[in-house]
């Protein structure tokens, strides 16, 4: 890293204490500054599916010192096969653990999310202040403050707040113009909770695609819980609304998108009644041009969410709050300055994931009639067959962030 700097500390407000919130927390009070996490569960959200870092992803948490601690909480997922309703594999695609080129569809680091928000609470929760079961509903702000309405009635004065609320942000809500919508919809939505592990549960992912442009994924993640996974591609307002509703109505929505869908449907159905979770969405981007305005800015999902069809959500949280600290950490006398530089630097890589995500590639992969699956399998078969699949990945120059360079930042000493 080049030499260190001297800055001014500054009081830091982060909405959110999620993946990307608490790594600004991680990188700013290493800046010196005197960082807030305010999170509005009543508790550390360590929860959600299987999650996975690649190409800047991995660098980004090398730097932060917390690579081998990943490595000994990550998921044993070998590959991806995709089967019958026998549940018979027609063609496995395996990761790609050479260390070069490309992920394939699983990556060489796949992680539980909750695993990775406790690695990232241990590394922060020293030196951060963590508030639970309170959320930023406003703020005021001048030249020279910005003042934080939480929900709980209080308020407090901040230099900078940092909007890390995730893809339904009420920060970027109140920071965008009124009626400006920021969501790039590509027509899928998707359910996932867990059911208790079996002994036919393998460390392969099965993908099993069904009529009607629906797909069921089915991964292990320890000895006795499977991660559940029902896709689907609809337009209609009944879908995008139904994520809104209460549990029992998305369960009851999904269940009955599903009844007629084979394999292990009923399995996975009945398991929904004892799922420590369930969570129910729909597959958007976040697109805005805006990022900041004044002493507000925006981070991870909030600001550039890519969608978990991107394969890079999680490292481009990571990727993006690690350049917007390192800019305010360099830029403390000169937020101006700083968050104009967190767009520029970090715009080209938000692009370059964003464009991963090909609504027909998508559609491709979710065919609507049994004889489309049957000649998707067939080539993928082929593919799989001739090694293409790992020979692309070995062979790849660059990973899904592009040949993109994660910026080095000086290391800042508060004044």
């Amino acid at each position: 890293m080049p030499n260190k700097i001297t800055k001014r500390a500054l009081r830091v407000l982060v909405a959110g204490g999620g993946v990307a919130g608490q790594t600004l927390a991680f990188w700013l009070t290493r800046g010196g500054h005197e960082v807030t996490v305010v999170e509005r569960f009543s508790t550390l959200r360590a929860s959600g599916a299987q999650v996975d870092l690649r190409g800047q992803g991995i660098e980004a948490v090398e730097r932060m010192g917390l690579l081998e601690t990943v490595r000994g909480r990550l998921v044993d997922e070998a590959g991806v096969a995709f089967v019958d309703s026998r549940g018979k594999p027609k063609a496995t695609i395996m990761a790609n653990t050479s260390g070069k080129g490309r992920q394939t569809l699983t990556s060489e680091y796949e992680i539980m999310r909750g695993d990775l928000v406790r690695i990232l609470h241990d590394a922060t929760k020293d030196d951060t202040e963590y508030i639970f079961g309170k959320s930023v509903d406003g703020f005021d702000q001048d030249e020279r403050h910005v003042t934080a309405r939480f929900s709980d009635g209080t308020s407090g004065e901040y230099d900078l707040l940092i909007g890390a609320d995730g893809q339904g942000s009420h920060i970027r809500r109140a920071l965008l113009p009124e009626g400006f919508d920021p969501y790039w919809r590509v027509g899928i939505h998707i359910a996932y909770w867990f059911v208790p592990r079996i002994a036919s549960d393998s460390n392969i992912r099965d993908t099993y695609m069904i009529p009607g442009g629906r797909q069921i994924m089915r991964r292990s993640h320890n000895a006795t819980e499977t991660q559940v996974y029902f896709v689907m591609r609809e337009e209609s307002a009944e879908a995008s609304a139904i994520h809104r509703a209460p549990v029992e109505q998305q369960q009851k929505f999904w269940a009955d998108r599903f009844y007629d869908a084979g394999w292990q449907t009923e399995r996975f159905v009945e398991g929904m009644k004892t799922s420590p979770f369930f969570y129910s969405q729909e597959i958007a981007q976040v697109r805005t041009d805006t990022w900041s305005k004044g002493r507000v800015v925006l981070a991870g999902d909030a600001a550039h969410c890519a969608s978990p069809y991107s394969g890079m959500g999680i490292s481009g949280g990571l990727v993006g709050a690690y350049v917007l600290a390192g800019e305010v950490n360099r830029h403390a006398d000169d937020l101006p300055s700083a968050l104009a530089n967190y767009d520029r630097v970090l715009r080209p890589f938000v692009n370059e994931i964003q464009a991963e995500v090909n609504p027909r590639l998508l559609r491709v992969g979710m065919p609507t009639n049994q004889q489309a699956i049957s000649a998707f399998q067939t080539a993928t078969a082929l593919a799989c067959f001739l090694r293409i699949p790992d020979l692309v990945a070995r062979f790849s120059k660059e990973d899904r962030g592009g040949d993109w360079q994660l910026p080095a930042y000086p290391v800042p000493v508060a004044a």
